[in-house]
């Protein structure tokens, strides 16, 4: 089954891309390596959510947040090269801001990982990175790169 017929079986549409905010690009290919910028839980062109985790922002709606991140990065990712011709989602790095105390950053980056297993399969299991942050661009709680493979 290809990602995009799952898309469709998760009842997932993928949101428009997110303009940059400052001086870079959506994403940037290297050989057959696809690398996201850090990619934000906007939702219509709007921040869901400002905040840091075990502070303002719930774990729960954290691990929504990182889904969201996710879905902008697939959105990109489809944007670029088109979702059918991932064959790897290689590594995800999920930035969490962290109230001080907060060592959660797994479970909420959870939220992304989850999401990328359900829509490439196998190929979607991947090394990780889940980063506590003092602070992140625009008070966002959550920020996640991906890194993919494509044929």
């Amino acid at each position: 089954m290809t990602a995009s017929q799952r898309l469709i079986d998760l009842g997932i549409v993928l949101p428009a891309v997110v303009p940059p905010t400052a001086a870079y690009v959506p994403a940037k290919r290297a050989g057959n390596l696809l690398f996201t910028s850090g990619q934000m839980p906007y939702e219509d062109g709007r921040l869901q959510t400002v905040g840091k985790l075990g502070g303002e922002v719930d774990p729960l709606r954290g691990q929504e947040l990182a889904r969201a991140c996710a879905l902008n990065a697939l959105a990109v990712i489809d944007k670029e090269i088109g979702i059918d011709s991932v064959v790897d989602v290689v590594k995800v790095t999920g930035f969490v801001a962290s109230a001080e105390g907060f060592t959660g950053q797994p479970a909420v980056i959870n939220g992304a990982s989850t999401l990328l297993e359900k829509v490439f399969g196998d190929a979607g299991k991947h090394a990780r990175s889940a980063i506590g942050m003092a602070e992140l661009p625009m008070g966002a709680p959550v920020e996640l790169e991906v890194i993919v493979a494509f044929a």
